[in-house]
């Protein structure tokens, strides 16, 4: 192969991390996050939306090359009267380091009206990112893909030849909401888990599934297949925000997923982690909406439309939510030595909220983000 000269690279499996399932789709191979059984198992679309923005998931290979270009066709959801999220982001790393970002406008878009219920689909086009410039020199590349929108894979190109990359770290399989898949985080590889997984020497499976941290039995199952040398999962912020269930319900579900994990990994460390603060929802519970005003002015904001007196009846807030999973993961402890708590406060607290406030009344900015990785690292990556 010539330098200077592109040529056709084969997308194969083993050049991909981070997906659990690759799926032949039209012109190209969109990366899953959770297996096609998986996805049969709710009728809902949002969890087949989230599952399928491929947060964490990224092309690993070695190569001399000093351009590399991918056609991809994004997938993109937005709801009408609600601002658009920006375009995108792929992230190539050299070596561990970020040295470009680009983004592919168009593609197909679904706007979703909620009034209504209704969903309008305008097909697009695939479009090309093309990083130039790079170190003629062997080295390890990733391509981030985007943490907000479905990806289809449709070419990959390059001026010298590629191969899959042989290093091996530990996995890292993170379950949470969409603060874990990344919203609001700058780019898909400064989300807090994967910020985290570099920062600790692990290669991160993110299931972080925006809006469906539910206790879901068949996320429990898919954490319990997938092989693992560390697993956490973060849960409360969304079992608030969507008002799935009551107090009486949440107990014996965190313990349900637990056991069903437990299954397939006996010995693995496991993390719980609580939610991180979120004034909206410390004492008040959902369901959690957009808040009209700031729509008004163009603006996303979130409140919670729950009544604080509601909590005697079982409703959850998160304060709710961190008083018993302690007590749960401690009553576990007993007899499991690699159950680990973590506070979610000792993440992002009311310090933290003061200094860096949720832009948005519910997601951490990107400078928060990176807080939250480092606390992490620290308090449940370093055991």
């Amino acid at each position: 192969m010539s330098r200077g000269h592109m040529h056709d690279i084969e997308i194969t499996p083993d050049l991909l991390r981070g997906a659990l399932e690759v799926e032949r789709i039209g012109r190209g191979l969109r990366p899953h996050r959770l297996p096609a059984w998986a996805r049969a198992q709710t009728p809902d679309f949002q969890p087949q939306m989230v599952e399928a923005q491929p947060s964490g998931v990224r092309l690993v290979f070695r190569t001399a090359a000093t351009g590399i270009e991918l056609d991809a066709l994004p997938t993109r959801w937005a709801y009408r009267g609600v601002p658009p999220r920006p375009d995108g982001v792929y992230d190539l790393l050299v070596d561990g380091e970020l040295v470009a970002q680009a983004t592919i406008p168009g593609g197909t878009v679904h706007t979703i009206d909620m009034t209504t219920g209704t969903i309008e689909h305008r097909v697009g086009e695939p479009g090309t990112i093309a990083f130039t410039g790079l170190p003629a020199t062997a080295k390890e590349v990733e391509i981030w893909l985007p943490h907000t929108e479905a990806a289809d894979l449709v070419a990959l190109r390059a001026d010298a030849p590629i191969e899959p990359s042989a290093t091996r770290r530990p996995v890292w399989l993170h379950h949470g909401s969409s603060i874990s898949q990344g919203s609001n985080a700058a780019s898909p590889a400064s989300t807090w888990p994967a910020l985290a997984a570099r920062q600790s020497g692990l290669e991160l499976i993110n299931l972080g599934l925006s809006g469906n941290a539910l206790l879901d039995p068949f996320t429990a199952r898919t954490i319990r297949d997938t092989p693992a040398d560390l697993l956490s999962v973060k849960i409360g912020i969304n079992l608030v925000n969507t008002d799935v269930m009551r107090l009486r319900a949440f107990v014996p579900a965190v313990h349900g997923f637990l056991d069903t994990i437990r299954d397939g990994h006996p010995d693995t460390p496991l993390v719980v982690a609580s939610p991180i603060y979120c004034p909206i929802h410390e004492d008040t519970p959902g369901p959690g909406a957009f808040d009209p005003d700031a729509l008004r002015e163009g603006r996303i904001r979130f409140r919670a439309t729950g009544d604080p007196a509601e909590r005697a009846a079982g409703k959850l807030t998160l304060t709710v939510i961190r008083e018993h999973l302690a007590r749960i993961v401690a009553e576990r402890a007993a007899t499991d030595p690699q159950l680990l708590y973590v506070n979610g406060l000792d993440l992002y607290g009311e310090a933290d909220h003061a200094e860096l406030p949720l832009p948005d009344a519910l997601h951490p900015d990107a400078a928060a983000h990176r807080r939250i990785a480092a606390r992490f690292a620290e308090l449940a990556l370093s055991r």
